[in-house]
C-alpha cells in the first residue's frame, strides 16, 4: 500500500455546536420536504374527498400523534429558517469569527425552539 496522507475524517474533527446546526439543516429539509409533503397532498386530498375524508383528517391531526407530527414540522421549519438565515450572514462575509460563529451556532436551535413554542402557545391559547 502507498505511503500516502489519508483524508480528514470524522475521527480527527472536533465535534462542534456548528457541525450539529449543518447536520440539522439538512436533516430539518429533508424531514419537511417528506412529511410536509405527505400532510400537505393527505389534506388536499381530503379537502377535495368531501367533509367525511376531511373529517378524519382533522381528527387524525389533532389527535396526540398529530400534534407531534405538526410540532415536529413547525420546529423543523424554525431550526432550518434559523439554520439558513445564519448562513446568509455567512455568506455576505460576516460572523466567521470564532467566539461569533460559535454563538449562533448554539443560538440557532434554542432560538428556532422558542419560536415554536410560542408559535404553539399562541396555537393553543387561541
Amino acid at each position: 500500500m502507498a505511503n500516502r496522507p489519508l483524508s480528514p475524517h470524522l475521527q480527527i474533527w472536533k465535534w462542534g455546536p456548528h457541525m450539529l446546526v449543518s447536520i440539522l439543516h439538512r436533516v430539518t429539509g429533508d424531514g419537511m420536504a417528506l412529511v410536509g409533503l405527505g400532510v400537505f397532498l393527505w389534506w388536499l386530498g381530503a379537502l377535495a374527498s368531501g367533509p367525511d375524508a376531511y373529517g378524519m383528517f382533522q381528527a387524525v391531526m389533532t389527535s396526540p400523534i398529530g400534534y407531534v407530527v405538526l410540532i415536529g414540522l413547525t420546529w423543523a421549519f424554525f431550526t432550518h429558517m434559523m439554520s439558513g438565515l445564519r448562513h446568509f450572514v455567512l455568506d455576505i462575509g460576516a460572523g466567521y469569527e470564532l467566539d461569533t460563529n460559535k454563538f449562533w451556532s448554539i443560538a440557532s436551535p434554542i432560538i428556532a425552539i422558542l419560536l415554536t413554542v410560542a408559535f404553539w402557545a399562541l396555537v393553543f391559547l387561541k
